[in-house]
């Protein structure tokens, strides 16, 4: 994954609300967001290539999400796959604070990662890239190929984006947007309820507006040459990769995805993109949370 902005414990009943683009090769094999066949609890999609996932989330409770270090001049041929440190983290039932302290404890063994895990109590942050593992206070965080809230012109314009909508946007308009059913092309799986019962719950989500938040995920503006980060791989290439969202018949945005937890529920919305950026469909998916006792 590129790039994630998130809204930790900053919204009323929301403690967690993430909207995230994956940026990837168009040739990598992947399957939909989903609830995994595996016996676990996680509901991500799935990078069938490794195994792993770089977002996902878990009918417990728990989310996890991995973000690549930019670091060209330090890659390990035969490094494990960062996705499985997202899966490891949902699978399990440890803390955030002791999983990112164990996982930062064998870091030096992955290419460059920025990885974010938590619980309704609360996230922590790790990279093996300079950033010690470190509790996240409730804030509103961006991240994508450097660490946690560095200023590159994609990470500043999504961020943003996403702080106006969660800042100045309409609960009415949210509300209408919510009732309204999913598009023909969306698969919608619901659980726990009918269809009629599945639109008028959560009302934690009400205040969401998904497709504004996808929007916010669709720019396609390529910053000014002057703005560009230094990362060693030219400055093309910097360029190509400096919009929100990429599209390239070779390489771009895969999906665009919003996933939000409270207390009562956990819904995983994920947009997914041809090469040319058009939308292939949704999948839409709301569970109730089932806290461990």
């Amino acid at each position: 994954m590129c790039l994630a902005v998130l809204a930790l414990h900053e919204l009323p009943h929301l403690p967690v609300l993430i909207a995230a683009n994956r940026d990837e090769y168009h040739a990598r094999p992947t399957a939909p967001a989903a609830p995994w066949d595996d016996g676990s609890d996680i509901v991500a999609g799935r990078d069938l290539k490794s195994g792993g996932t770089w977002m996902g989330m878990t009918r417990g409770g728990r989310y996890a999400l991995v973000t690549n270090f930019r670091d060209p001049m330090r890659v390990l041929p035969d490094a494990p796959s960062r996705g499985d440190l997202v899966g490891d983290f949902l699978r399990g039932d440890e803390t955030p604070a002791t999983y990112a302290a164990r996982v930062d404890a064998v870091g030096e063994r992955y290419n460059g990662y920025n990885l974010i895990v938590g619980d309704l109590s609360g996230a922590w942050y790790c990279s093996n890239r300079g950033a010690p593992a470190r509790a996240l206070p409730p804030g509103i965080y961006a991240l994508s190929n450097h660490l946690l809230d560095t200023p590159w012109p994609k990470l500043a314009r999504t961020k943003a984006a996403f702080t106006r909508l969660l800042r100045e946007g309409s609960r009415e308009d949210a509300e209408r947007l919510l009732r309204q059913r999913t598009p023909p092309d969306a698969e919608r799986l619901l659980h726990g309820g009918s269809l009629a019962d599945a639109e008028r719950w959560p009302q934690e989500f009400a205040p969401l507006d998904i497709e504004g938040l996808l929007l916010a995920l669709a720019d396609r503006s390529v910053a000014p040459d002057a703005e560009l980060p230094d990362t060693g791989i030219g400055l093309d290439r910097e360029r190509f990769l400096s919009s929100p969202f990429i599209v390239d018949p070779v390489y771009g945005t895969r999906s665009s995805s919003v996933m939000a937890l409270s207390a009562q529920h956990c819904l995983l919305h994920e947009r997914r993109f041809a090469p040319d950026g058009t939308a292939l469909g949704d999948v839409d998916l709301r569970y109730p949370v089932h806290l461990a006792r």
